[in-house]
């Protein structure tokens, strides 16, 4: 069967972003797939924690993936750092790499941004943990969003000279997964930045965590713009905003930006605003209700996680072992 690998940072406050852009396709691939999902502590250390917060939000993470539907009879969860292998194939990796393929990273670029100097060395080599992290269990496919192709891109470097230097064709080449309406679901405050956690206003993106007056009341305060809906996808051309709002409605709903408009082009916010809030209400409450429940219940979260991550071991440390012989490492 065809194995998925993705995971998600614990970085608290999982968002709407989050579950459309990743978290609900990792439910549904559990019916096509070998599902191997996890929740990566060991990235998120790439820059400094409170070790407190760090490990709440990582059971918090865990908890979103089941309160969201994801089977852990049925799909494998579990954090990272429970899994040696991931960090000792990094390594590895390190070694594989070329300097020129990290610089070209983006997104060190941008997380660094003028304090690069000052930058973790794990931030900058966490493309490589990330390539380990999916190669450690010969993953055939990865779900990525948009800002995820090119370190996928440089998994795929890693695996292929990997294979030509030992003359082996021993890891897979990845193929990435990529979903439809509202794999970049932006800001509710500025339709040309992205729903981040990060971001100060609360106004700005709908937690998983929120309740339903809450998931209203931002619905209701989200920035548009005074004209009414076209009745095509062109008619969004430069309405960032407005084309946001219809994203996110067209993948709660599971239908298209098409579909959508067809309703209620010609109409104004005034309408929409409160058929996206219902809708919204309707699919993200009971999530919202399931995760605060779990989120009572840590020693069950923990047991999950305990129990995933002896799945994930058994699988990624016979792969280690091949990797060590490969390349004329001493047995482990």
């Amino acid at each position: 069967m065809k194995r998925i690998f993705s995971g998600v940072q614990p970085s608290g406050n999982l968002h709407l972003g989050n579950y459309l852009g990743a978290i609900r396709n990792f439910v549904r691939l559990q019916d096509g797939y070998e599902c191997v999902y996890c929740v990566v502590d060991l990235h998120a250390i790439t820059v400094w924690q409170d070790p407190a917060e760090l490990a709440r939000n990582t059971r918090e993470c865990a908890a979103t993936f089941l309160a969201a539907g994801i089977d852990p009879e049925r799909s494998v969860i579990f954090n990272q750092s429970r899994v040696a292998a991931h960090a000792r194939l990094a390594w590895i990796f390190n070694c594989v790499a070329r300097l020129g393929w990290l610089n070209r990273m983006t997104q060190f670029k941008e997380k660094a941004g003028k304090q690069r100097e000052n930058a973790s060395v794990g931030l900058y080599v966490y493309p490589s943990l990330m390539a380990a992290d999916i190669l450690a269990y010969k993953a055939t496919h990865v779900p990525v969003g948009e800002d995820q192709k090119q370190h996928l891109e440089l998994t795929r470097d890693i695996a292929q000279k990997f294979n030509h230097d030992f003359g082996i064709e021993f890891f897979p080449l990845i193929e990435p997964l990529i979903f439809g309406e509202a794999t970049r679901v932006m800001s509710l405050r500025d339709g040309a930045a992205k729903m981040s956690k990060s971001d100060g206003s609360e106004a700005s993106r709908i937690n998983l965590t929120d309740d339903a007056d809450s998931i209203a009341h931002k619905i209701r305060r989200a920035r548009t713009d005074p004209e009414p809906l076209p009745h095509s996808p062109d008619g969004l051309a430069g309405r960032a905003e407005a084309a946001n709002l219809v994203g996110i409605f067209a993948a709660l709903a599971d239908r298209t930006a098409e579909d959508v408009l067809a309703e209620f082009g010609g109409r104004g916010f005034a309408d929409f605003k409160p058929a996206l809030s219902e809708l919204a209400v309707a699919v993200l409450s009971p999530i919202a209700a399931e995760l605060r429940r779990l989120m009572a219940d840590p020693g069950y979260v923990d047991s999950v996680l305990a129990a995933g991550a002896e799945r994930a071991a058994a699988i990624a440390d016979p792969v280690l072992d091949e990797v060590h012989e490969i390349v004329g490492l001493a047995a482990r």
